[in-house]
């Protein structure tokens, strides 16, 4: 728009310094002259003015650039002064991401775009996985120099793509799926991380959101997994009952222990004494009663009335 103005601007003054000129000079000539001389030079400083401000809006930096050379500078958010003959690319400079899934719509790229891995052990492994990533802002000018403004494809797709698949190569299939997995993640995020600092980009996190098995091991591995919780139910049940045979044991000995203290307190005068007693306590009660005392087969016979 600001170099449409300048272009008008100079057809104007062409026109003015040309075409006018060559008209009868009268004083109507004269201010038509004067005015497109005006209006020309007046479109030539807007359109000049337009060109030498540009905005940077907020999450973006501008990289300036002169007849295609990059420029080492960067513009911040806001409003700023340049050379009217440069030009501005905006690059963003917020969290961005980038999701490689095999679910249709979900990605950057349509379709079936999950990374399929080769384990240690042969088997084909299918991952969905998302990038976070953000434009480290002093190194704009070089990644826009070297890569250009898309970098997303010639830079984040395919170095993260290979890095999961080098070092998927390191686990088997089961354990990539289960305790490995931390591991395996802790891993590409170094390397990703290392190689896109090469480049000027800053890896914020990967997220593995979905790891898919071949048919086959993924029902091995349940099994598996059922096999495990049986056993562990099987234990806690063992477990149960030797604590009931424990609390068992511990009672009886108790017992045992209280009966053998009593034994061991009865004499046989005590116990002829208790006996006394409580044949004494029974002849003064009302009821008729026949009492045998001492070791002799005869009955003593006491009438309580």
């Amino acid at each position: 728009m600001s170099w449409l103005l300048v272009i008008l601007g100079i057809l104007i003054l062409f026109f003015g310094t040309s075409f006018i000129k060559n008209l009868p000079p009268n004083g109507q000539v004269k201010n038509l002259k004067g005015s497109s001389t005006i209006v020309g030079v007046g479109l030539i400083v807007l359109g000049v003015l337009l060109a030498s401000i540009v905005q940077v809006e907020t999450g973006y930096i501008g990289v300036k650039k002169l007849f295609g050379k990059v420029q080492p500078e960067i513009l911040e958010s806001g409003m700023s002064l340049i050379n009217p003959l440069m030009d501005v690319e905006k690059l963003d400079i917020r969290t961005q991401n980038y999701t490689m899934s095999g679910v249709k719509n979900e990605g950057q790229v349509e379709g079936d775009d999950a990374i399929k891995v080769l384990t240690n052990d042969g088997l084909e492994v299918t991952m969905d996985l998302t990038v976070l990533y953000r434009l480290n802002q002093s190194d704009a000018p070089r990644l826009l120099k070297e890569t250009g403004a898309n970098y997303t494809d010639k830079i984040i797709r395919p170095l993260a793509r290979t890095k999961i698949r080098d070092n998927a190569v390191r686990f088997d299939a089961v354990a990539l799926y289960s305790q490995k997995r931390e591991l395996f993640q802790s891993l590409i995020t170094k390397d990703i991380e290392d190689a896109f600092k090469k480049r000027g980009i800053i890896l914020e996190n990967i997220l593995i959101r979905n790891i898919s098995l071949p048919a086959a091991v993924r029902s091995t591995i349940e099994q598996k997994i059922q096999a495990e919780q049986e056993a562990q139910k099987m234990q806690f049940v063992l477990q149960k009952e030797r604590q009931e045979a424990e609390r068992k044991r511990v009672e009886a000995q108790g017992i045992s222990d209280y009966q053998n203290k009593i034994n061991a307190s009865l004499t046989p005068e005590l116990i002829q004494y208790e006996q006394i007693s409580a044949y004494k306590e029974l002849a003064q009660s009302p009821n008729a009663k026949i009492i045998v005392m001492g070791k002799s087969d005869a009955p003593i016979i006491l009438n309580g009335k």
